[in-house]
C-alpha cells in the first residue's frame, strides 16, 4: 500500500468562508473527489501536510486517507500554494482502487549528460516536455521515467517510443511525440536571430504606427 498517510478531518463548512476557517485553525483545507460518491471537504494538519509534500511522494502518487478507522487509497491531483508565503493553500485527492487503470503524468529524467557526444560539442538539450502521460495500475505508478542521453549528438530527437516504460505501464499519448531534442550552438543562433528579427520587426511597426498617430495630432 503506499508510503503516505494522511489522517484527515471533515469540514463542515465549505466554500472560502470554510477554508478560512480551516487555515486559521492550523489547517490545510482540501476536498476529496471521484469514485460514485459525492465531493467531500476536508483538511489536514499544516505540519503533517508538509511533511509528506515535502517527501516529494504526494503530488501524482498513490497515498492513502485515513479518517478514524476508515482508510481509502486516493491520489493527490493538484496543490496549491500560497503566492507569497509559499506555504500549502489547498489540495485535491481523488478516489481510486488499488488496481485500477488509470492516467496520470509521471515526471522525466535526463540521464548520462556527459555521455551524449552532442552535449560534450557544446550541444543544448531542450526538453519539449518534463512530464509524460502513462497509463498503469494505481499502484504501480513510476516515480520517474529516466531518458539515458549515451550516445545521442547534435540533431537527435527523443520521442516516447523511445521511452524505456516498466512493465504493465503504456504510454497514454502518441508515440511519435517529441519529448526532448539536441540542437547544436547553430541552430540555437538561428533561432534566437529569428527571434530577435521578430521583436525588432515588432518594435519597428508600433515605432511606424506612434509616428503615425503623432502626425495626425
Amino acid at each position: 500500500m503506499a508510503e503516505i498517510v494522511l489522517n484527515v478531518e471533515v469540514r463542515e463548512r465549505t466554500g472560502t468562508g470554510g477554508a478560512r476557517v480551516a487555515r486559521r485553525a492550523g489547517l490545510v483545507p482540501g476536498v476529496l473527489y471521484g469514485g460514485d460518491k459525492d465531493p467531500v471537504a476536508i483538511s489536514v494538519k499544516m505540519n503533517e501536510f508538509r511533511k509528506a509534500l515535502y517527501t516529494g511522494k504526494l503530488l501524482g502518487h498513490l497515498v492513502t486517507l485515513k479518517y478514524g478507522a476508515e482508510t481509502q487509497p486516493v491520489i493527490a491531483k493538484a496543490v496549491d500554494m500560497h503566492p507569497v508565503t509559499d506555504t500549502p493553500w489547498h489540495f485535491d485527492l481523488y478516489r481510486v482502487d488499488a488496481h485500477q487503470q488509470i492516467k496520470i503524468n509521471v515526471p522525466l529524467h535526463f540521464s548520462h549528460h556527459d555521455e551524449a557526444p552532442g552535449i560534450k560539442r557544446g550541444g543544448t538539450l531542450n526538453v519539449v516536455f518534463h512530464d509524460v502521460q502513462v497509463s498503469c495500475f494505481a499502484d504501480q505508478i513510476p516515480e520517474e521515467l529516466v531518458v539515458d542521453l549515451t550516445g545521442l549528438d547534435i540533431g537527435a530527437s527523443i520521442r516516447v517510443s523511445d521511452l524505456k516504460l516498466p512493465a504493465n505501464v503504456t504510454a497514454a499519448i502518441p508515440v511519435e511525440t517529441v519529448v526532448a531534442t539536441i540542437s547544436g550552438a547553430s541552430s540555437q543562433a538561428d533561432a534566437d536571430d529569428a527571434a530577435d528579427a521578430a521583436t525588432s520587426e515588432v518594435a519597428a511597426t508600433e515605432a511606424a504606427a506612434a509616428a503615425e498617430e503623432g502626425g495626425e495630432a
